[in-house]
């Protein structure tokens, strides 16, 4: 019975053990979470705090990209142009209004005729159109942007029949006629601003277009008949198949039979008469004729300087075999003799040139042995 009660209380002390060991691991379990939530929650507000800073980041950077003196000055002008057509358009609707209210779409065309003409402006820039296509649109736009300035200007004098003093009646209308000049001229002087800005952006490429153009507006003013005839090879061409600059070379052959550019029969003559000239001046100065044949001829078969330096020597020493500085030993008893240095034997020189056979006959006052000679070769 004893040993009953005995192994009852070890199972109520193991189940106590083990109650606790239980609630100590539940205890513990509960703490990795809760720090490992703590962690979770401090990595997130690190995160949310980073992002914050991105986030004030980019504003900033937006914020200094989008107030640089350049866009402040496109964008604010754009804003005061906006303004303006605002001013002016209230005004213009109205006066025609009270003439007839169907004439009502007379002020916005008026209006906008001069704003699409001065986008015309900046659009012909964009596309690099021809000079006067700018300065048409202009004309234009100035011409709508002054028709409706005078209709503003009459409406802001026709105030004073409503109560409006002379004077501010006045002011009225020159602020309205102003309003309605300065947006297109504003808007023009923005184009002026920003093509000049490119050029300066990239002097080098505006230099060698104003220098291409240049060229052809110069070659189109000297050779206008060769420029002519290239664009009706190109246009007689298939699309893309000649360029510009063959067409023309192959023009300025057919026209002047030459296909150097810049050559006419008129220059290659007065080049000949210069060649001839110079032949001339070279044989009165030589006394005897420096013919192209004999040019050649020395050209071909130049006489060597050392054979016509010393006339009066019958072997240039250039000729001989070289001396050694050391005597010679004593041959060997018994032994063929050595025959003496500098013996004359058969093929032991290279022979004269003609030529200088002929120049030292010539200086020794003899009669020189003609010389024939056929297509460049002494026989």
């Amino acid at each position: 019975m004893s040993s009953w009660f005995e192994e009852r209380r070890a199972d109520k002390a193991a189940d106590a053990q083990q109650r606790r060991e239980d609630r100590e691991f539940e205890a513990r379990l509960r703490r990795e979470e809760r720090r490992e939530a703590r962690k979770d929650e401090r990595e997130e507000q690190v995160q949310r705090r980073r992002e914050r800073a991105q986030r004030r980041a980019a504003r900033a950077a937006r914020r200094e990209k989008a107030l640089t003196p350049g866009n402040v000055y496109r964008r604010g002008t754009l804003a005061l142009v906006a303004a303006s057509a605002l001013a002016s358009l209230p005004a213009q609707i109205i006066h025609f209004v009270k003439i007839y209210w169907m004439l009502f779409p007379i002020g916005p065309a008026v209006e906008g005729a001069a704003w699409v003409m001065a986008a015309g402006v900046a659009y012909a820039d964009e596309k690099k159109l021809p000079v006067w296509v700018r300065w048409v649109l202009r004309v234009l736009s100035l011409a709508a942007a002054g028709f409706a300035a005078n209709i503003n200007y009459e409406y802001g004098l026709s105030l004073a029949s409503a109560g409006v003093s002379p004077g501010n009646a006045h002011i009225a209308g020159v602020g309205l006629a102003a309003v309605t000049l300065g947006g297109p001229l504003f808007f023009e002087v923005r184009q002026w601003v920003l093509t000049l800005t490119a050029a300066v952006a990239d002097p080098k490429k505006r230099a060698e277009e104003k220098a291409r153009a240049k060229h052809e507006k110069k070659r189109r003013n000297d050779h206008k008949a060769v420029v002519k005839l290239a664009r009706r090879l190109v246009s007689a061409a298939p699309y893309g198949k000649l360029s510009f600059e063959d067409a023309f070379a192959a023009a300025w052959e057919i026209k002047y039979g030459t296909n150097l550019p810049g050559m006419t029969p008129d220059l290659h003559a007065e080049k000949l008469a210069s060649s001839k000239a110079l032949a001339d001046a070279m044989d009165a100065a030589n006394g005897s004729p420096v013919s192209t044949r004999s040019r050649l001829l020395q050209l071909l078969h130049p006489a060597p300087s050392a054979l016509i330096s010393r006339p009066g020597s019958s072997q240039v020493a250039s000729d001989l075999p070289p001396v050694s500085e050391k005597p010679q030993k004593a041959a060997q008893k018994g032994g063929r003799k050595v025959p003496p240095l500098h013996r004359r034997s058969k093929g032991d020189t290279v022979p004269f040139h003609p030529i200088a056979k002929k120049e030292a006959a010539l200086e020794r006052g003899g009669s020189p042995r003609r010389i024939s000679v056929a297509n460049g070769h002494h026989h």
